[in-house]
């Protein structure tokens, strides 16, 4: 695969993470409002979110063929991990931003910033400890 179609299907399939991500949120949503509720909503978001990247990502990134339940528990496993220290970088650049110049402009540039550099560095890091044995892996 070209350079050019990775990053492509990369960003193509955040984009869509994302979507999923935010549509089960305003489903959950759609039951009340309150505290509670948008903790549920942003769970189950991140939760339905991640599960479609993973299967993407794992089908069409890194073409791992991987079978059976123990592989794909340990796969989904080590893909999540990397997925919570990336999450941080999102989270921090967004609040700096914040902190910083106090508009929403701004905290949604940095949002944006930290999703850019986050998914940079999730690619990285499941190329080399996720998906290290995949057939992606084993052609170069």
């Amino acid at each position: 695969m070209t350079a050019k179609k990775l990053v492509l299907l990369y960003v193509s399939f955040a984009l869509l993470s994302t979507g999923v991500n935010l549509a089960v949120q305003r489903v959950v949503l759609i039951w009340g409002a309150g505290s509670g509720k948008l903790m549920l909503a942003m769970a189950c978001g991140t939760l339905c979110g991640l599960v479609v990247k993973y299967h993407l990502d794992r089908r069409w990134i890194f073409q791992d063929q991987g079978r059976g339940a123990a592989h794909h528990g340990r796969t989904f496993f080590l893909y999540s991990l990397m997925g919570v220290a990336t999450t941080a970088v999102f989270w921090i650049t967004e609040t700096v931003f914040w902190l910083t110049w106090g508009t929403d402009a701004a905290r949604e540039a940095g949002a944006i910033l930290g999703l850019a550099a986050g998914y940079a560095a999730k690619y990285q890091l499941d190329r080399k400890y996720v998906f290290s044995g995949s057939a992606m892996e084993t052609d170069r």
